[in-house]
């Protein structure tokens, strides 16, 4: 198995992009699509990386960094999903 010194390194810069604060603008739109193209962008490369894993491409801690991310990725997901529906439940409780 080959170390490469700089993996980490460049992993690092490459989820750096990620965590970066962004600018408020004024479509919602535009920035939910955004956050759903990096959503599904952190999935594919923990798919990809655990697919090359398993051929034996990948070294292990590349696969445990991805799925990492990956779950990062999915529990924020479910907590914004669960937040709109108890947002939602709230509005519904409203007296008219």
């Amino acid at each position: 198995m080959e170390i490469q010194n700089l993996s980490a390194v460049a992993d690092y810069a490459a989820a750096r992009e990620a965590t970066k604060a962004q600018p408020a603008g004024n479509d919602i739109g535009a920035a939910f699509a955004g956050v759903a193209r990096d959503f599904a962008a952190t999935l594919k490369q923990g798919e990809t990386q655990a697919m090359s894993a398993m051929t034996g491409d990948a070294d292990p801690h590349s696969l445990v960094q991805a799925l990492a991310q990956t779950e990062l990725a999915v529990e924020t997901a479910v907590s914004v999903r669960n937040k709109v529906v108890e947002a939602y439940q709230e509005i519904l409780r409203m007296p008219v």
